[in-house]
């Protein structure tokens, strides 16, 4: 069985529930405070619970929250293939969470950074495997080490990139060498626009296409209008389940992970992006990062 591999960095959220972002310099009060494990903790989760063979390979460390981490990723199966940093404590996230569901981050960086080629290394990706990347781990120090590994891979392991806000204000260099080695690119529709400077979004995939390595797969996430996928030549719009969310934080990370997780399975990219879809739905009616459904959730959900 193909597994879903990933690089980028497990973090905990530690998540505000305000009324309205303050002004500068102003105060707000918090109505709710939960921690959860989040990052590449939310995409492996929902792999794991899709029922595909998951692995993390990024850096976590010995704290509480590097502990948090670890927990969240054993209730589900999810393996580990690198060990802990003894000097430091995994960071986190600041999330303030609105009523409307909108968020904003502060992140705060820890063990989660401390890779090298090497230690991604030990996740052996094999033919067949699909290689996480989030363009978060291109900022430094995270940058070289992760374009070292990326170039290292061996033919017929997929690299699937979640360019997330930054990428598209990377060094064109840096775009390239990760683009060169992308086979799946999964996005929401903001950041494909950003990277193609393209208004009409059912354009952007076929001009993802041209800058990503021959045969690879475009899904371009628009919210509760569905995604697209495009691939040989063709795309096809997969439609949403448009719920009332009340935390929309991981969604996008969960319809990564069921996707993925799919695919490994055996399906094709559009009943894989249907049930992502529907997983997606799913977790913004809940709170936190760690409410990726079941394949019976899933299932009952689309039924």
């Amino acid at each position: 069985m193909s597994r879903v591999l990933h690089t980028a960095q497990a973090l905990v959220d530690v998540i505000l529930e305000i009324d309205d972002l303050p002004p500068r310099g102003g105060n707000a009060n918090v109505r709710r405070e939960q921690k959860y494990a989040g990052g590449a903790v939310t995409t492996l989760l929902a792999a794991a619970r899709t029922g595909a063979v998951a692995v993390h390979g990024g850096a976590h460390g010995t704290g509480p929250y590097g502990d948090l981490i670890r927990e969240a990723l054993a209730r589900d199966g999810v393996a580990l293939s690198d060990a802990p940093r003894p000097d430091a404590d995994t960071g986190y996230c600041t999330v303030l969470l609105e009523p409307s569901a909108e968020r904003t981050f502060l992140t705060v960086y820890g063990a989660e950074r401390q890779i090298t080629a090497a230690s991604l290394a030990s996740l052996d990706p094999q033919v067949g495997d699909l290689v996480c990347v989030s363009g978060y781990s291109l900022f430094e120090p995270t940058r070289e080490p992760l374009l070292e590994f990326l170039e290292a891979l061996p033919a017929g392991v997929d690299v699937v990139l979640d360019p997330g806000d930054p990428f598209a204000d990377f060094p064109r260099e840096v775009q390239e060498r990760v683009l060169a080695r992308t086979t799946v690119w999964t996005s929401n529709a903001d950041e494909a626009r950003a990277l193609t400077d393209l208004d009409a979004l059912q354009d952007t995939p076929e001009a993802l296409r041209r800058r990503l390595r021959p045969g690879a797969v475009v899904i371009v996430r628009d919210g509760d209008r569905g995604c697209l996928v495009f691939h040989h030549g063709r795309g096809t719009e997969i439609p949403a389940f448009p719920m009332t969310p009340v935390d929309t934080n991981g969604a996008g990370d969960t319809h990564t992970g069921v996707l993925l997780a799919e695919r490994a399975l055996g399906a094709d990219w559009e009943s894989a992006a249907t049930r992502a879809n529907a997983a997606a739905a799913i977790v913004v009616t809940r709170r936190g990062t760690e409410s990726a459904p079941t394949r019976a959730e899933v299932d009952a959900f689309l039924s």
